[in-house]
């Protein structure tokens, strides 16, 4: 039961590593083509194209990590695993931020407030974006040498060197998780906050409108509602992905059963992956190339079809 459990999670993992791999190298190709194309490249496109680079680098060390703790965790030696646990840390980083500063865009281009401070960094989203990166990256050092001080100490655990109830250990086992914990609550309450103001920008605006007599079917009020779908889409991927890891590392020596890691492993897979379709149904540019790629094809196997006798 078990093994073909097993086998099933197996190819859930595989398919969604292929799906999300393919939609986040997709609007990698989409948004570098036109950028050859027009020489430049927009803040949004940027950020989404970062965000897919980010995710797949996700997607690959994920299914790394997969391998070698439920399909073949002899093979990967302790060196390995600390690497690999760092490669993670790091792309794990990147995809949430970068995605919470696709949030923060959506409501500085979008969301009207007539407050000083609001229009002074609406004027200069750029900078605010990339303050917040490169605040986000100095806390992303602080974590990397926790996660590494931590998977030395369990090396030399394992090697005999210090005892399993070492005050050293537990310490460092718990700095591990509150950190980790808070490298994932942070981004999600920015992305929180950002949908929330969003909300409040829409409510003004169709309260303005009611008020002047004009129909709530403008324009304003449509892109207002796809950025809220946008965000809240990844506000609720994002919650089930830090539910899943949270549960996976606050409770990593209480597992009940291996089958449970595995299904905490499977469903981690999903917000990298389904996320970047959701993003490309949102995006108009995208949206329209993905359109004609999927009837190019289409056309391409009636075509295959016709030929075959």
């Amino acid at each position: 039961m078990i093994a073909l459990l097993l086998n099933i999670f197996t190819v859930l993992m595989i398919t969604e590593f292929v799906l999300g791999n393919f939609a986040n190298g997709f609007i990698v190709v989409v948004n570098c083509i036109d950028w050859v194309k027009r020489q430049k490249m927009s803040l949004a496109d940027q950020i989404l194209t970062a965000l897919a680079i980010s995710r797949i680098s996700l997607l690959c060390i994920m299914l790394i990590n997969w391998y070698g703790t439920v399909l073949n965790p002899d093979l990967i030696s302790l060196e390995t695993r600390l690497l690999v646990n760092i490669a993670w840390t790091a792309s794990n980083h990147f995809s949430i931020w970068f995605a919470t500063s696709l949030s923060i865009f959506y409501l500085f281009k979008i969301a009207t407030f007539s407050s000083l401070i609001f229009l002074r960094l609406k004027w200069r989203v750029k900078s605010v974006i990339l303050v917040i990166l490169l605040g986000s990256s100095f806390f992303l050092v602080f974590h990397v040498l926790v996660v590494s001080i931590y998977e030395k100490m369990l090396m030399k655990e394992y090697e005999g060197n210090i005892t399993r109830q070492s005050r050293l250990v537990n310490i460092a086992r718990l700095s591990n998780m509150t950190v980790f914990t808070l490298a994932n609550f942070v981004p999600f309450v920015i992305s929180l906050a950002s949908f929330l103001l969003l909300i409040i920008s829409l409510w003004k605006h169709l309260k303005k409108m009611q008020s002047v007599g004009k129909r709530c079917q403008d324009p304003s009020i449509k892109v207002h509602i796809r950025a809220m779908q946008t965000v809240i889409s990844f506000l609720l991927l994002l919650a089930g992905h830090f539910l899943t890891l949270i549960v996976t590392v606050w409770s990593s020596e209480r597992l009940p059963t291996k089958l449970f890691y595995m299904l905490c492993q499977t469903f981690g897979f999903v917000y990298p992956s389904s996320h970047s379709f959701i993003l490309i149904w949102g995006n108009k540019k995208l949206k329209q190339a993905f359109l004609s790629v999927l009837y190019q094809g289409k056309y391409w196997l009636k075509e295959q079809k016709l030929s075959t006798p």
